[in-house]
């Protein structure tokens, strides 16, 4: 597979793949929520940001705002009597279920345009507890030791915003070999990171961290900066 031409491209009807390209060169950054069908707040960021304009001023911003449909139409973690998508890659483009087939494809576009930082937007019925396994909400999950040195810095940024009950951000290390984020980072070296919100929250609150994470991703990137 190529690098994707920049503008909108569909992998299937109904799942849209955006690339977009900034006059100057600089790192590929790629955002994608939905993986899970019942974790909702990644998909709202990302629709949202894309409808406000979202454009990367340096390198190339790739946005999949819902990865799974069927899932998301569902609002379950799989599609009705489907595979969970998040441990079916690297895929196999010629599988019988749809998952393995996407994963293939999806794989295949990651391969291809080699992201310095490959983002996947979820949600935690957990809030994060260190002496509960498993518990993500409110974290940066990754699988890599050393933590990528971006983790730290996000995080400063998220808890100087977020500052209510509950609402600290933490690291975590959890590395899941299964997971997609997990064999992307193995196959091409990038930086991956699992975004986990806590849906104890209301739903336009995490929809606000979820976009705050992409924003402060994008800006320690230098592929979007923020507005002094």
């Amino acid at each position: 597979m190529t690098r994707l031409s920049p503008g909108l491209h569909h992998f299937t009807p109904t799942l849209p793949i955006h690339v977009f390209d900034a006059p100057g060169p600089g790192p590929t950054a790629l955002i994608q929520a939905g993986i899970h069908g019942d974790e909702i707040a990644g998909v709202h960021a990302l629709q949202e940001l894309l409808e406000e304009g979202i454009r990367p001023t340096r390198g190339r911003l790739i946005v999949v705002p819902v990865m799974n449909p069927a899932a998301y139409r569902a609002r379950q973690r799989c599609a009705p009597g489907g595979l969970d998508l998040n441990r079916c890659f690297p895929g196999d483009a010629d599988a019988p279920e749809p998952e393995r087939r996407l994963a293939r494809r999806f794989m295949d576009l990651v391969l291809a345009e080699r992201p310095a930082l490959m983002a996947t937007l979820h949600e935690s019925h957990k809030r994060y507890d260190p002496a509960v396994t498993p518990s993500f909400g409110q974290t940066l999950v990754y699988g890599v030791d050393p933590m990528p040195e971006i983790v730290p810095r996000i995080l400063a940024r998220l808890n100087a915003r977020f500052t209510g009950d509950n609402e600290r951000w933490d690291p975590q290390f959890y590395p899941v070999a299964t997971s997609s984020t997990e064999v992307i980072v193995a196959a091409t070296g990038c930086v991956g990171l699992c975004v986990e919100t806590w849906m104890g929250f209301v739903e336009a609150r995490r929809v606000e961290m979820q976009r705050s994470v992409v924003e402060f991703l994008l800006d320690d990137l230098g592929v979007r900066p923020l507005s002094a």
